[in-house]
């Protein structure tokens, strides 16, 4: 028998889509080693100038126009607007996906995006393919850019964001809810006493992780000013991401807080990091909550940015697993409270490792092979 070919699609290469692909990739090779598996940035792969140029758009728009992002982000008349738009884009790519499926040959393809799932699922149209195509969300925001009848399969991240799919006109045989895929690290426990060794914290002190997703953004330098105050003591792991003008500085000016400061760039420890803490100060990326909840760690979500951190805040909140603050000030004020009242605190642990799903990429992994063997 020959081995089976999968295709995974993303768009960045410092992003939750990434990582997402990351996991399953990693899931695929421990559930079936003779699997073969290309991973593709989409964007990138169709234009390297373009992905640039879109990226530092993105960025700038998020941070000097947020309302414009939120304006765009799930709105139904916008995806009206611009299908002939996103339509003309998959054909001026039609060539290139050709020829990655005349090279790879996948027997089926998983989209971690939803940019790379419109343009397979067109592709497959306009050439009458029979392919098992997937969607993995990565978000708590099913968005109507997702949505298309030859996606043959999406997996949701919660039984809400499945009710939500269905409401948007999703059959329930095409939806699974396996949660979002982390890494498969995520799964075990490491040992407490050793990671506070290797970052030479006290393992009697409260520790509390700050974060910005992988481009560590945010007023992080103020958060970290803010909880330097507290009157409990406490110690800080602030993980810059690819953040290296914020790294530079916090390694420069530590020595000035009055707390430890651990400053580190973009780590490949978060579970370890994860596990020591008593609460993450974060924005609320998809896998940065995935994997909060793998290991019960309660989220204090400030400065999310429009779209999809926004709607992962509110189901966030709704579950009552994380909690939200608007400023510094309450920022502050919620972590004197958190580390004086461990009732509340463990309370937030159990809701939040409630929606846990350690296992998601293995999940996904074997759901993959099944389609591929079924087709």
């Amino acid at each position: 028998m020959s081995p089976k070919r999968i295709l995974l699609m993303h768009i960045g290469n410092i992003s939750g889509h990434y990582c997402a692909s990351m996991a399953i990739e990693k899931a695929l090779q421990e559930v079936d080693d003779q699997a073969e598996i290309c991973k593709v940035d989409a964007l990138s792969y169709a234009n390297s100038h373009m992905a640039k140029f879109i990226y530092r758009l993105y960025i700038f728009v998020v941070k000097a126009a947020p309302w414009f992002w939120e304006y765009l982000y799930d709105n139904k008349s916008v995806l009206e607007k611009i299908r002939k738009i996103r339509l003309i884009i998959h054909r001026l790519n039609n060539e290139k996906i050709e020829k990655l499926f005349g090279g790879f040959h996948p027997d089926a393809v998983v989209c971690t995006q939803a940019f790379p799932c419109g343009l397979i699922a067109d592709y497959k149209r306009r050439h009458n393919l029979i392919l098992p195509l997937m969607g993995i969300l990565t978000d708590y925001a099913p968005h109507a850019y997702w949505l298309d009848e030859l996606v043959n399969v999406y997996v949701a991240p919660d039984p809400k964001i499945e009710k939500r799919l269905m409401q948007k006109g999703v059959d329930a045989q095409r939806l699974k809810t396996l949660g979002i895929p982390i890494d498969l690290k995520f799964r075990k426990q490491n040992n407490r006493r050793e990671s506070f060794r290797r970052l030479r914290l006290n393992p009697n002190l409260p520790v509390i992780l700050i974060m910005g997703g992988g481009q560590g953004l945010g007023p992080i330098r103020k958060i970290v000013h803010t909880l330097d105050k507290l009157k409990q003591p406490i110690q800080m792991i602030v993980a810059c991401g690819t953040n290296k003008r914020l790294h530079r500085w916090l390694i420069k000016h530590k020595a000035l807080f009055d707390k430890k400061v651990v400053v580190l760039g973009y780590a490949k420890n978060i579970d370890r990091l994860m596990e020591i803490s008593a609460f993450i100060v974060s924005k609320p990326g998809g896998l940065t909550c995935a994997e909060a909840q793998s290991k019960a760690l309660p989220i204090i979500i400030f400065n999310p940015l429009p779209g999809q951190e926004k709607h992962n805040t509110q189901f966030l909140l709704q579950t009552k697993s994380a909690l939200k603050v608007e400023n510094l000030d309450e920022l502050f004020l919620l972590a004197e409270e958190l580390l004086d009242d461990p009732t509340r605190l463990d309370g937030l642990r159990k809701r939040a490792g409630a929606l846990a799903h350690p296992d998601a990429a293995l999940d996904i992994a074997r759901l993959i092979l099944n389609l591929v063997q079924t087709k």
